[in-house]
């Protein structure tokens, strides 16, 4: 049963895209590699360019299809199961990844269609 709707998804991207930013400061990321610290923070500056460019209700500038925000999505999950593995994050710098990836990749498995 698909429940998150465009609208929904519009008002997780900001906070998402905020704590991607700021939760490697408040949790000390990259203590297995510096690269933990910095791929957090440039995929959340780079998810709130989307969240802004996105064509949905909270998108400022609409030019970005909320299908290829939702392909951006997926991508992002993905990576963010792979890179522990390929940068050898451990502990937690490899937790908050794969924490992540779950949230990211169930989010967008369960956008109901419109």
């Amino acid at each position: 049963m698909k429940f998150i709707t465009k609208q929904i998804h519009a008002y997780l991207d900001y906070p998402v895209a905020i704590a991607l930013i700021g939760l490697p400061f408040l949790l000390g990321l990259g203590s297995s590699n510096p690269l933990a610290f910095q791929l957090s923070v440039i995929t959340g500056i780079a998810a709130l360019i989307l969240t802004i460019l996105t064509d949905h209700h909270l998108g400022m500038i609409r030019v970005i299809s909320y299908k290829i925000h939702l392909i951006v999505d997926f991508l992002v999950g993905v990576t963010f199961v792979i890179a522990p593995f390929l940068l050898g994050f451990e502990g937690l710098d490899a937790y908050y990844y794969w924490l992540n990836a779950a949230a990211v990749l169930f989010v967008v498995s369960m956008h109901k269609a419109a």
